[in-house]
């Protein structure tokens, strides 16, 4: 197969599955892993994919956002076990912000056995936790209807009522030189809010996020702990200059 055709193939596969592991394409293509490697490395100096650990994601533009359905269908492995690794960090009598968002939906499951008390700006999360008793507190606000977000003016003024032992936040982008960051302004500035009323506060990433900066600048790197899964060993090297990182195996 010639370089041209399998950058194509590599792009179409991609436009499918938004990810695609090395191993894969080896197995579709019939190419040696250095071939691939190289067609990667070509295909994310032109701009149109971003390498990530065994594979490849599309590339977003910085003010581009998927909606919750869209988020939901990726990752979806990676994210439970994200999900499951910061779950285990909440202590009983614990007060804690859960951001809205796909990764931190996936942590409610893994809450039915702590006494504690949530406080969210997610509307997606509401009845899942009220379905499984816990103590919840909703904020108020306008609402982000792509992904069902509390976010404005009266969503900052209500969040400022409580104070949390841990904030759980979700986030397009983490970056070593530009921080955690999110498509839309008014939603990064509930996060930043939650992060400062926390005494800890943790993002929640998988691996497609890292080394991605978006529109809008939630926090710096070092205000926050990072939870992913499997990152290359650069990626690990610049973000653990700045501030902790949880690395979940998947």
């Amino acid at each position: 197969m010639l370089t041209q055709e399998r950058h194509e193939l590599i792009l179409n596969l991609l436009e499918e599955k938004d990810t695609i592991k090395i191993s894969e394409l080896i197995h579709i293509t019939g190419a040696s892993e250095s071939t691939i490697r190289r067609d990667l490395s070509q295909l994310e100096e032109e701009n149109v994919l971003k390498r990530i650990h065994g594979g490849a994601t599309l590339s977003r533009k910085k003010a581009f956002e998927m909606s919750v359905a869209e988020k939901s269908a990726r990752n979806i492995e990676e994210k439970r076990k994200i999900a499951h690794y910061a779950a285990s960090l909440i202590e009983s009598g614990d007060c804690i912000f859960l951001d809205a968002g796909t990764t931190t939906y996936e942590m409610i499951p893994f809450l039915t056995d702590k006494d504690i008390t949530v406080v969210t700006n997610g509307l997606p999360h509401v009845a899942h936790l009220v379905q499984n008793e816990i103590v919840l507190f909703v904020i108020g606000g306008a609402v982000k209807h792509k992904t069902g977000a509390l976010i404005g003016v009266n969503a900052l003024e209500s969040l400022k009522q409580y104070r949390f032992d841990k904030a759980f936040i979700g986030a397009n982008g983490v970056d070593a030189v530009y921080g955690y960051t999110t498509p839309d302004p008014e939603e990064a500035m509930v996060k930043r809010c939650a992060i400062n009323l926390a005494k800890e506060s943790f993002i929640l990433a998988d691996e497609t996020k890292i080394s991605e900066v978006s529109f809008a600048k939630i926090a710096d790197l070092n205000q926050a702990v990072v939870i992913t899964n499997e990152l290359e060993d650069e990626q690990k090297a610049l973000l653990k200059e700045k501030t902790d990182i949880k690395v979940v195996t998947t």
